[in-house]
């Protein structure tokens, strides 16, 4: 099955998938504070807006350390608010209402989530039709089609590396590459898999 690029997150760890059918050709890099989708040197040229962003930064905040990731431009707003002192679920909702859903051919959702120091993880999307943001208790998938509304998934990665390798390896189609996150006693880590590179 297809669902687009699609997110995970949980109180100890999350990962968000690239899948693509149009722009297979994009890989993760690690920059100085985010981890950034963009397109590999074999990539055809293209004035897409959407193939190129950063899916995941850690940053401080005034309660500590706070994870963001999701499938577009909208992350760095949210990182910014959340930086501001914004409660995750504010910091989430202004920045999807703001940039609302992808003005593509399939009018795609926007798709985001949070993961506190504390362990308090959030899961947001706004769809041509809805804006929802969610705190979650259990793993909790949302994708850009067919599951674009959040429900609990069996995900039991409790380490960057495994999040990120096992959302790569999940059974939905057109696999690209994965981020993956998760809280430790020193701070987030993060991994990246970029399949066989």
């Amino acid at each position: 099955m297809y669902v687009g690029r699609f997110l995970v997150v949980g109180p100890e760890a999350g990962a968000y998938r690239v899948s693509s059918r149009s722009f297979p050709n994009r890989q993760i890099t690690a920059r100085d504070d985010a981890l950034t989708v963009s397109p590999t040197e074999d990539a055809p040229p293209t004035d897409n807006p959407y193939v190129s962003y950063n899916c995941l930064r850690v940053v401080e905040t005034p309660t500590g350390e706070t994870a963001a990731f999701g499938n577009g431009s909208h992350v760095d707003p949210i990182a910014e608010k959340l930086e501001l002192g914004y409660p995750a679920r504010d910091a989430l909702a202004t920045s999807l209402l703001a940039l609302d859903y992808e003005k593509d051919d399939y009018d795609t959702p926007r798709i985001a989530a949070t993961i506190d120091a504390d362990g308090e993880a959030l899961i947001g999307t706004v769809r041509k039709d809805a804006l929802l943001v969610e705190t979650v208790t259990e793993p909790t998938l949302v994708a850009t089609y067919e599951t674009d509304s959040p429900e609990a998934f069996d995900f039991e990665a409790t380490t960057a590396e495994a999040a990120a390798q096992d959302a790569y390896d999940l059974e939905f189609e057109h696999a690209v590459c994965a981020a993956g996150v998760a809280r430790t006693e020193d701070g987030f880590e993060t991994a990246i898999e970029n399949g066989d590179e």
